[in-house]
């Protein structure tokens, strides 16, 4: 081409480059067949830590930071990831955590009620072993049903275990739950002249666990991933410690609040000694609410198999809560068909479900 006195071919063009680069983009990504999988036992400020080759004589852990594409998705405790780059476990090396391996069962909360975010807790655990004590700090009904109502939800088997029973009868507590196939473990700390099992306890001295309640919690860890959840002060680090030989740090219980003080900042997954293969333990820092707006309400009263029954005299679209006209919960209470604790039980779960509505009504600008 001619233009005035120059003649203009194909080198005179110019074509800026693209920020993103010559190739085009592509949702495809690298299958990574060669990765190696680890279950993940704690994630800290955007590190990873994951055992490999576990149970045999390569067993090691491994530090990995979170491919980009992965940024989205939660990395929790109990998960299974794979893994690739520097796997040696060396000091100082980083591997690349590229995929999340599908999970078989997933424990969820939310901040509260209304919050709409889900916090994933931890992954892949058999059973949630719910901590509280017979005081000091004061055991409340509403924690164990909803933490209760996320284990069924998310197909976790539930159990309870209360502490400091020396310190204050749990008897009334624990008759809210006679009729529900929940095994119980209540355990005593007897300080420094006690007996049984030691365990770092606050002060750093050593407090003795009740040998036989540790020993029968052991039994139903065995060969299993559990979760311990509870609130701060209530021991739950102090019994991982005796069951594991870790030294989880351990707090006390605020005398102004009567809450426990924070001591665990992320979950920790440890093994179990003198146990099966496969044996986990997962410590979680202790909490203060247990929101369930994750839950559906009609998954709530399946959550109390002693009032359900009571549903199939309902009409149609009952929701069960204080509004209920006819409820068939409430002449099956009545009947004694719920045991003494049927009032107090129906009374939490109107409580959950009154915050269900109250969230709902939020949502859609009624509050």
């Amino acid at each position: 081409m001619v233009r005035g006195n120059r003649t203009w071919d194909e080198s005179d063009v110019r074509i800026r480059p693209n920020k993103r680069g010559s190739r085009p983009r592509t949702k495809e990504r690298p299958a990574h067949e060669d990765a190696v999988i680890g279950r993940i036992i704690t994630v800290d400020r955007g590190r990873y830590t994951a055992v490999v080759d576990e149970d045999t004589s390569q067993e090691r852990v491994v530090v990995a930071a979170r491919a980009r594409e992965l940024r989205r998705s939660p990395v929790v405790a109990g998960d299974f990831v794979a893994l690739v780059g520097d796997i040696t476990g060396e000091p100082d090396t980083l591997a690349r955590l590229v995929r999340i391996e599908e999970r078989r069962t997933l424990l969820r909360r939310s901040a509260d009620d209304t919050d709409p975010v889900e916090r994933v807790v931890v992954a892949n655990a058999d059973q949630l072993v719910i901590v509280v004590a017979a005081a000091n700090p004061e055991p409340r009904t509403g924690f164990i049903d909803r933490a209760l109502v996320a284990a069924y939800d998310a197909g976790i088997s539930p159990l309870l275990c209360v502490t400091k029973a020396d310190v204050k009868d749990p008897e009334e507590l624990l008759s809210n739950y006679r009729h529900l196939d929940l095994p119980v473990i209540v355990s005593r700390t007897a300080g420094t002249e006690g007996f049984g099992i030691d365990a770092r306890s606050a002060d750093g001295l050593s407090a003795r666990l009740d040998r036989d309640a540790v020993a029968e919690l052991k039994g139903y860890l065995d060969g299993m991933v559990s979760v311990m959840l509870g609130h701060s002060g209530v021991g739950k680090s102090t019994m991982v410690n005796a069951l594991t030989g870790a030294e989880r740090a351990t707090g006390g219980v605020n005398a102004v609040t009567g809450r426990g003080r924070h001591t665990s900042s992320s979950a920790l997954a440890l093994k179990l000694t003198d146990a099966p293969a496969g044996s986990w333990i997962i410590d979680t820092p202790g909490i203060r609410s247990f929101g369930l707006a994750h839950v559906d309400p009609d998954r709530i009263i399946s959550a109390f198999p002693d009032l359900e029954p009571g549903t199939a005299d309902c009409e149609r679209g009952c929701k069960h809560d204080d509004h209920a006209v006819n409820c068939g919960v409430d002449a099956w209470v009545a009947s004694g068909q719920a045991g003494e604790s049927g009032p107090a039980r129906l009374a939490s779960l109107r409580r959950l479900l009154g915050t269900e509505e109250r969230a709902q009504a939020k949502e859609l600008g009624f509050q």
